[in-house]
């Protein structure tokens, strides 16, 4: 079966293109590894290529996530008119769409040297993995943090074709942020989760999500500073790991609630959070 590009609007809706709010959380952590492989402000090609292969990678990781959820989203409230459930795309039209982004994706890639390129398999891998492990598994968010940060080795090996051991606290940084802000909008869908068999670091964690999420977030900024101290970042950067703090506690007042419109409004939360972060370091290597 082909792709029938008059259904363009259920395939947009399939790589949840209508909703960026994936995309920032991808391109956000993305942002970090170029500014600070770079020292400063990335070469403007390389910046295209990663700026274009976020939005492929993450419409990618959608639809290959649907495929995946394909006979469980009918039984979840906030997944039940995704364009599979619904029928307006074809299981076999989805994954065919998924293998064209994945070209594209991979097209850019080869514009980098090819250390880049080598691990960009390694991006693939986890994305493709992550939506088959919360049957396995009760902690299907930290493959999801595993495959949101894989865009910071593979930005230093772009730039400096070298990978220092500090960056991987870089990467453990937004692997626990992405864990805290996935379990917020696990906590969404706990009831129909626990109802249908499927696993989340919201039903692992239980009563104690909020407190967790906490703990993540501070573990977060303590080593995004250490990094910062490593790198010896003008203080600006830390005046905006400060506002990210501020932005953490307003999300711990709503999630606290437990209230499915007031988990997912701290999930969407966290696209404000990158970004300060990212202006942060953004004056922290420039000044």
């Amino acid at each position: 079966m082909l792709l029938r590009w008059k259904n363009k609007s259920a395939y947009w809706r399939l790589m949840r293109a209508d909703k960026p709010i994936g995309t920032y959380l991808l391109l956000w952590p993305t942002v970090w590894g170029l500014l600070w492989a770079a020292n400063g402000l990335p070469p403007w090609h390389i910046t295209v290529i990663f700026i274009l292969g976020v939005f492929l990678m993450r419409s990618a990781g959608c639809i290959i996530n649907d495929y995946a959820d394909r006979k469980i989203d009918g039984g979840v409230e906030r997944t039940q008119a995704r364009p599979i459930v619904s029928g307006e795309v074809q299981p076999k039209e989805a994954l065919q769409l998924f293998y064209l982004l994945v070209v594209f994706a991979f097209g850019l890639v080869l514009l980098l040297n090819t250390y880049t390129v080598i691990l960009s398999v390694g991006a693939l891998f986890l994305a493709s993995l992550y939506p088959f492990m919360k049957r396995y598994t009760h902690l299907p968010q930290v493959a999801l943090g595993a495959a949101f940060s894989w865009s910071i080795p593979m930005a230093f090996m772009a730039i400096t074709g070298d990978l220092p051991l500090w960056l991987w606290l870089i990467y453990l940084a937004n692997l626990t942020w992405t864990v805290a802000y996935d379990t917020a909008y696990a906590m969404v869908d706990r009831e129909d989760d626990i109802r249908i068999g499927v696993k989340s670091t919201a039903i692992l964690f239980g009563r104690f999500d909020a407190t967790i999420i906490v703990l993540l977030n501070v573990l977060t900024l303590m080593l995004l500073a250490l990094v910062g101290w490593i790198t010896q970042l003008h203080f600006s950067f830390y005046v905006g790991l400060v506002f990210a703090a501020l932005m953490f506690i307003y999300q711990f007042r709503l999630i606290k609630t437990r209230q499915r419109d007031a988990c997912f409004a701290a999930f969407l939360h966290n696209h404000w959070v990158g970004l300060v972060i990212a202006i942060g370091l953004l004056l922290g290597v420039l000044l």
